[in-house]
């Protein structure tokens, strides 16, 4: 059997969860099936020949040859096994993002404008208090079973040095284009809150990609 793709596997993976399945299950235990068998083949020949070299039957080049086969065929299992793990962990993350839609927001939905440049997103009508966060936090947490990844609430030593008046805000550790980042915006949208997003770092502003809780900072005067 041809070694599946990737992005073969990714495609199964996504449409198995319409039918609530194990994602990857059938394709991925006839792949894993027959590299198994390849390399339970090559082993037995490979033992073979390591017996007929000892005996002095078979040059070693032929020997040297087989464990070479044997040994990306063991690669490869690894290889499709690693990316059956990837193609679950983003079934799965987008299955939790399409929850979204049925997770009711905790305050009464807001239209707000977005402004988009290639590298940040920024919405800043609404209101926000750090006081609010653990409302953020429930809706995280709710959605995707863990924390939500702050990587600072309030001000920072990082944010000294650049010179932003960081206290009322809080970062977050998302890219804004992951399954995850792309949920928080929306409930940040639907919520009245209001937020940047860097899709990387901008020199002076941002370190690198996240999720700004709150109005834009100011300089510390």
């Amino acid at each position: 059997m041809k070694k599946l793709t990737l992005f073969a596997i990714l495609i199964f993976s996504i449409g198995s969860l319409a039918q609530a399945q194990t994602p990857v299950q059938s394709a991925s235990q006839q792949l894993l099936q027959s590299q198994e068998a390849e390399v339970a083949k090559l082993t037995t020949t490979t033992e073979q020949l390591r017996q007929l070299h000892s005996e002095g039957l078979v040059a070693r080049v032929e020997l040297e040859k087989a464990e070479n086969q044997l040994s990306t065929a063991k690669a490869g299992i690894e290889e499709t096994r690693a990316q059956i793990a990837a193609a679950e962990k983003l079934a799965v993350e987008e299955k939790k993002a399409a929850q979204l839609a049925k997770v009711k927001p905790l305050v009464k939905t807001t239209s707000m404008a977005l402004n988009r440049t290639p590298t940040v997103m920024r919405s800043t009508s609404g209101s926000w208090s750090l006081t609010n966060l653990s409302m953020v936090q429930q809706f995280f947490s709710k959605t995707f079973g863990r924390a939500l990844p702050t990587s600072t609430i309030g001000q920072s030593a990082t944010h000294n040095r650049m010179g932003w008046d960081h206290r009322h805000a809080v970062d977050v550790g998302l890219h804004p284009d992951s399954a995850e980042g792309r949920a928080l915006i929306s409930f940040l949208q639907s919520s009245g809150i209001p937020f940047l997003a860097f899709r990387g770092a901008v020199p002076g502003v941002s370190t690198g990609p996240h999720i700004h809780i709150g109005q834009p900072s100011h300089r510390i005067s």
